[in-house]
């Protein structure tokens, strides 16, 4: 079974890669968000940050902006 923890932890990371490819591209939170259909800038931020679950419509809506493959957002350790 997983923790609480264990669950904000795999959020945090999942965010930081989002950081991470937005970074790489050169995008504010506010261009990814209009590259989005309906992601909003400061719910992007609350993604890299850890703060909230999306769903897989919404990570669906972020690997195409990014034009990224899914699998760039999950490669990390998680156990």
């Amino acid at each position: 079974m997983i923790t609480e923890n264990e669950k904000k932890e795999f959020l945090i990371q999942f965010g930081k890669l989002v950081a991470k490819a937005r970074k790489a591209k050169k995008l504010s939170y506010r261009k990814l968000a209009t590259l989005c259909n309906t992601i909003d800038h400061s719910y992007i931020s609350k993604i890299e940050k850890g703060e909230t679950n999306i769903t897989l419509e919404t990570l669906a809506e972020l690997v195409k902006a990014l034009d990224i493959e899914p699998n760039i957002l999950f490669k990390f350790k998680f156990y």
